[in-house]
C-alpha cells in the first residue's frame, strides 16, 4: 500500500493461514513423498480468477482480514518445532507476499536450518524478482490456468506469456517443477488447446516433469458450470501419456492408477497413493527404480 508516499507491504509477517499439510496436497508427487509440510499464506493475490477456491483470503483486503503475527524467524522456529523438512508458500499467491516469502526462504536455507522451500504459485511475475526468489526455492508447483491468452484475460485478469516464461526459467534454475492444469468445462477443455499445451510442455519442460490434470468444482463466480467430467480428465491424461510424458496424474477425482507413480522406463509400480495418503513406496531414497535402475525425476530424501 502507498503509506505516506512509500510503497510498503502490509502483509509482511502477518499470515492469515498456518497449517501442516501432506505434501501431496500441493500437489507434489515427486518431492519428499509422504512428508508433512508447514503451509502458510497471507491475504491477497495478483490474479483475480473467477473460479478461485480460496477466494475468501486471496481476494480479501489486509485491513479487513484476521491475521497472525509470525516473523520470518518465528516461522522457521515453527517449522523446527513441528520437525518438518519444508515450508510451502501457498493457498493464495506467494508472489503477492513476495517480501515475506523471499526473506523466510533465505533464512530457511541457512546452513543451521536446511529447511526446503516450496512455492505453490500461478507464476505471474517478472523475470528479475523471480530469479532472486528461485535462488532459495527447492520445489514449485506452478498452475497453468489455460493455454489461451483469452482465458487469462477474461477469467484471471492476467496474461499467459509471463507464466510460460516463468516455467522455463524455474526449470532452468534447477528447481524441482511440477505443473497443475485445472480443466474447466467449456472454458479450457478444448481437446486441441490441451493437445497444444501438452506439446509445449514436452518441448519446454521435458517428458520427465510431472503434470497434474485437476478436476474443477463450481466455486466463487463460476458456480454456473458443472464439475469436470471424469472422461475429460482421462482423455487429457491419455493424450499426455501418448505424447510421451512419463508422469501424468489426475487430481480431485479418483481414477484408477492416475495417482500412482510408475517407472518412466520399465512401467513398474513404484508409489501407490489413495488421495493424499501413501499406500506403498518401494522407490529407493536415491530415486532409482529397484527393477531397472532408472533415475526417477524428483527429490526423494
Amino acid at each position: 500500500m502507498n503509506i505516506d508516499g512509500e510503497l510498503k507491504s502490509v502483509v509482511f509477517s502477518h499470515p492469515c493461514a498456518i497449517h501442516m499439510d501432506p505434501i501431496e496436497k500441493k500437489p507434489l508427487f515427486h518431492f519428499l513423498p509422504g512428508s508433512k509440510i508447514l503451509s502458510i499464506a497471507t491475504v491477497g493475490c495478483n490474479l483475480h480468477c473467477l473460479h478461485c477456491q480460496n477466494w475468501e483470503i486471496s481476494q480479501a483486503n489486509p485491513e479487513e482480514s484476521e491475521a497472525y503475527y509470525l516473523s520470518t524467524n518465528d516461522l522457521i522456529s515453527l517449522a523446527q518445532k513441528y520437525n518438518t523438512k519444508s515450508i510451502a508458500y501457498t493457498y493464495t499467491e506467494p508472489l503477492a507476499f513476495y517480501e515475506y516469502t523471499l526473506e523466510s526462504s533465505r533464512i530457511a536455507h541457512q546452513n543451521s536450518f536446511g529447511i526446503k522451500n516450496v512455492l505453490v504459485t500461478a507464476a505471474y511475475i517478472n523475470k528479475k524478482p523471480l530469479q532472486e526468489l528461485l535462488k532459495f526455492t527447492d520445489a514449485a508447483n506452478i498452475d497453468v490456468k489455460a493455454f489461451s491468452e483469452r482465458f487469462y484475460r477474461d477469467i484471471c485478469k492476467a496474461t499467459l506469456k509471463p507464466v510460460l516464461d516463468a516455467l522455463i526459467l524455474t526449470k532452468e534454475m534447477g528447481v524441482h517443477v511440477e505443473v497443475t492444469y485445472l480443466i474447466i468445462p467449456t472454458l479450457n477443455d478444448d481437446p486441441l488447446e490441451i493437445k497444444n499445451f501438452i506439446r509445449w510442455f514436452k518441448d519446454n519442460l521435458g517428458v520427465e516433469t510431472p503434470l497434474h490434470f485437476s478436476r474443477f468444482h463450481p466455486n466463487y463466480k463460476l458456480t454456473n458450470l458443472p464439475p469436470t467430467p471424469a472422461e475429460t480428465l482421462d482423455r487429457a491424461r491419455n493424450e499426455a501419456l501418448t505424447a510421451g510424458l512419463k508422469y501424468v496424474y489426475i487430481g480431485n477425482l479418483y481414477s484408477k492408477d492416475s495417482e500412482n507413480t510408475f517407472c518412466g522406463n520399465c512401467s513398474k509400480l513404484l508409489i501407490e497413493r489413495n488421495g493424499y495418503t501413501i499406500i506403498s513406496n518401494i522407490l529407493k531414497k536415491e530415486g532409482v527404480c529397484p527393477y531397472c535402475n532408472h533415475k526417477i525425476y524428483g527429490v526423494w530424501k
